[in-house]
């Protein structure tokens, strides 16, 4: 079976200025994010790659600090995963798994929406929700349990895609479907790729924030963004080094689709395209 992806937009974010996190527009008006998540129909059922803000983060209307201040949600109840899962016409129960990039509430916040689902992760990721040992941790991960669904985790082993280390197979899923540790957001943040008949499709989660951060050597990044990433950053070296492999990858390698989970203009230009790639 070809593996169809939807690009779903499960959560606006509007940071204090457009012209510090957008790179354009007005200082003074708010800015615009989109937490970029993937619906992928498999024959293991879907799968969706991150969930963004689930049900319960929009009702309460409070996520989590550095987010609350820095780029505050929308709170839309039609942007959660769940919402736009039944309307494209499948119920909750379709949705088998879920790999998720880290467990930032953005990006994990709507794992509840989803409780019949088998969610893989990265094994540092899951640790360090569980016992966080930083005062970055304790601040980014809410003091809630775990949902009490099956989780699968992973350590960073496997074989070699293009140049960096990957896990395979994900359990219960097809070889399409692999799981690449790119630490340095967090200490267990990974990347998620997905082989399509138009090519690999690579979601590198909070890797990067804007695609223009990776047109090395001429970066150019708005500064409200570089501060939000060091500002969350758990290791700035492995963040800023895997940049570089991802700048390498890209010009290597310009038949492979990176995406994020924030930017924009990325996710717009991803909308035209065709959903199997």
């Amino acid at each position: 079976m070809a593996l169809r992806i939807h690009h779903l937009n499960c959560g606006t974010l509007c940071p204090i200025s457009r012209a510090l996190f957008n790179g354009q527009g007005s200082l003074f008006e708010p800015g615009q994010l989109v937490c970029h998540c993937l619906l992928i129909e498999t024959e293991q059922g879907l799968v969706l790659v991150d969930t963004g803000l689930g049900l319960q983060d929009v009702k309460a209307r409070q996520v989590a600090p550095v987010l609350d201040w820095f780029s505050p949600p929308r709170y839309a109840l039609e942007e959660t995963a769940i919402a736009q899962v039944r309307k494209l016409g499948f119920q909750a129960e379709d949705v088998k798994h879920l790999i998720l990039t880290h467990l930032d509430v953005d990006h994990a916040g709507g794992i509840r929406d989803f409780p019949q689902a088998r969610v893989h992760v990265h094994r540092f990721e899951y640790q360090s929700r569980r016992s966080p040992r930083s005062w970055l941790e304790r601040l980014r991960y809410p003091r809630q349990d775990l949902s009490e669904q099956q989780w699968q985790t992973y350590q960073p082993l496997g074989e070699r895609w293009f140049g960096f280390d990957a896990v395979r197979p994900l359990v219960g899923l097809c070889d399409q479907i692999l799981l690449i540790p790119l630490v340095g957001h967090t200490r267990g943040h990974s990347g998620v790729a997905i082989q399509t008949d138009g090519g690999w499709v690579l979601h590198c989660g909070d890797a990067y924030f804007d695609h223009r951060q990776l047109r090395f050597p001429f970066v150019d990044c708005p500064p409200g963004l570089l501060l939000l990433q060091g500002l969350e950053s758990a290791n700035q070296l492995q963040l800023v080094h895997n940049q570089l492999r991802l700048s390498q990858l890209r010009q290597q390698h310009p038949e492979i689709q990176l995406l994020c989970s924030h930017d924009p203009i990325e996710f717009q230009r991803l909308l035209k395209k065709p959903s199997n790639h």
